[in-house]
């Protein structure tokens, strides 16, 4: 199989994946389960790794990944991500994680899209401009 056709199928899997836009573990599971009777193992080995690419990338896509300085409270990670699904017009669950360099405010990762509003990407971005 080669690594374009092992792409497009891995598109079409992760299509069977997904329920009203949200990948579900058992269907990946199923998915595998398929895949490891139907393809012999020298096809399934590419096949795979393009699969988990894609759910990967489709999980990655629904998570507002909050990197922040300080505390940050339930309410305000469910607002920030509240706002990016809003704009995204889809669902967004956020995923905090403390990050001290950051010297304050928050970084936001929603699939490839980064929203840096953190006092260190403000002075990185002044030093920048300043070169």
């Amino acid at each position: 199989m080669t690594p374009a056709a092992a792409r497009s199928e891995a598109k079409r899997l992760l299509a069977l994946s997904l329920q009203d836009g949200t990948v579900v573990p058992d269907r990946v599971a199923a998915v595998i389960e398929a895949l490891a009777r139907r393809h012999p193992g020298h096809e399934l080995r590419p096949l795979l790794r393009a699969y988990l690419g894609a759910v990967r990338r489709e999980v990655a896509r629904a998570e507002a990944r909050i990197e922040h300085a300080g505390p940050l409270s339930a309410e305000a990670a469910k607002a920030i991500a509240g706002h990016f699904s809003a704009a995204l017009g889809r669902p967004i669950r956020p995923v905090a994680a403390r990050n001290d360099a950051l010297l304050a405010g928050f970084r936001v990762r929603v699939g490839d899209d980064v929203t840096d509003l953190s006092a260190s990407g403000r002075l990185e971005r002044l030093a920048r401009s300043l070169a």
